[in-house]
């Protein structure tokens, strides 16, 4: 089977476009944390196997926690971390990297995509996740930027798109 074809990625907001901010938990986080695994769920029965994550903080880091908690009840699932740049988490604080590089550590591939930060380098990371893919997840709240930017890319692209409102 075609690779592609049982690929999921993911696109969602971070902390500062989430009504919760950084509380994850806040109700509103916890529930969407459920959501995302019930989604994930039905996205292993139909036949996807490989997921593909930004690794960004907020969303991006609920989505791959959650990927990795269906692989361990579905060990066929593999989750692959696409870094758009090896310096990434050079800004964050010390709990975030800590959280970032255990789920690095969990991951099953992690491609990073070049070295040094560039202005475009996050909308490379979000193209070449759809462009590996042929469903994408997203947790969107309506407004411009990156999560739209990439939903609406991945539509054009002709991908199958699963969107969860927040």
């Amino acid at each position: 089977m075609d690779e592609q074809a049982i690929t999921c990625c993911f696109t969602g907001h971070r902390p500062q476009s989430l009504p919760w901010g950084t509380r994850e938990q806040d109700p509103r986080c916890l529930e969407l944390k459920l959501e995302l695994a019930a989604r994930l769920e039905g996205i292993y029965e139909a036949g996807f196997r490989r997921f593909l994550c930004g690794m960004a903080l907020g969303c991006d880091m609920y989505f791959a926690e959650a990927v990795l908690a269906l692989r361990d009840s579905h060990p066929d699932v593999a989750l692959e971390a696409v870094i758009p740049c090896g310096s990434q988490p050079d800004r964050w604080n010390l709990a975030q990297r800590q959280r970032y590089n255990s789920l690095l550590d969990r991951c099953d591939r992690v491609t990073v995509l070049q070295i040094h930060y560039t202005p475009d380098c996050m909308q490379r990371r979000n193209r070449y996740m759809v462009e590996h893919s042929s469903l994408l997840l997203a947790c969107y709240n309506g407004y411009p930027g990156g999560t739209q930017s990439t939903l609406l890319y991945a539509q054009r692209q002709g991908l199958q798109t699963i969107v969860i409102e927040i």
